[in-house]
């Protein structure tokens, strides 16, 4: 917040779901950790429709973190175009065999998790012909729908990365890796993030994923791997993802500066 009061912007800390918050009061909302929107999804939506009507200005917009917030958006982003990582899709309440699913894609590996999650929420790694593999697709079935998406072997073998768009432009790129014998690359899961500079063909691919979400947005994440020269988008995390700020110094001011932009913008008349 140092960086919003370098502007002249008071800036006070709010937890989305305090009842006692009068939302409509603040010039601006800016959504940065609400890292428990995935555990009461119903809540969190109630949440956002209320904001629209108290007239209350929020970024992202409500509409895109609607759009964002189950992750079958992976689908229209491969119907722009987007390589997107190979998944299928599992209603919830199925009774859908694992390996039955894993054969019909000739996978021998692969990741299991709900359709809305953050954090690795109830993901898992499973192995075709594994019991504690089905055991894992049914806990998730259970409360939600679930995606399975091949075992993608590039993060063990270079990590993941991630490209931090603010204000509409490109500002970093972070790589993630796993610790060892894990698959996750989140850092409460012990994984590593390091600051690269990524290889333009990526970064032009990690744009067009930005632009084919849904928008407008004041900062994006596009996560991927790389497969060759092509950028394997895994997620494109427009609700609260870490932005990693530390690790590119002048970020978080030209985070501030977005957040200004937009405080100097009109503000739009409640919904009705």
């Amino acid at each position: 917040m140092g960086e919003l009061a370098g502007l002249g912007i008071d800036a006070q800390p709010a937890v989305w779901d305090d009842p006692s918050k009068a939302w409509s009061g603040y010039d601006l909302v800016l959504i940065r950790s609400a890292w428990d929107y995935h555990l009461k999804p119903a809540a969190f939506a109630s949440w956002l429709t209320r904001l629209e009507i108290s007239g209350a200005v929020l970024w992202n917009p409500a509409a895109v973190l609607r759009a964002n917030a189950d992750k079958s958006y992976l689908k229209a982003l491969e119907a722009a175009g987007v390589a997107v990582a190979p998944t299928l899709w599992v209603s919830a309440g199925s009774s859908a065999n694992l390996d039955a699913l894993l054969d019909s894609r000739g996978w021998d590996e692969a990741v299991v998790k709900p359709v809305v999650s953050a954090g690795a929420y109830r993901t898992s790694r499973v192995r075709r012909g594994d019991p504690a593999g089905q055991i894992a697709l049914d806990e998730v079935l259970a409360h939600s729908g679930a995606m399975v998406q091949p075992y993608l072997p590039e993060i063990a073998a270079e990590g993941e990365w991630s490209f931090i768009f603010l204000g509409g432009e490109f500002s970093h790129a972070v790589l993630k890796t796993p610790r060892a014998g894990d698959f996750r690359v989140q850092e409460e899961h012990g994984g590593g993030t390091v600051r690269r500079e990524p290889p333009p063909e990526l970064l032009a691919q990690a744009r067009e994923a930005a632009i084919a979400g849904p928008g407008p947005w004041l900062y994006a994440r596009v996560d991927g791997v790389r497969r060759g020269r092509e950028l394997l988008v895994v997620e494109l995390e427009l609700i609260e993802p870490s932005l990693y700020l530390a690790h590119a110094p002048g970020a978080a001011r030209r985070l501030a500066l977005a957040v200004k932009e937009r405080l100097s913008a009109p503000r739009p008349s409640p919904t009705r």
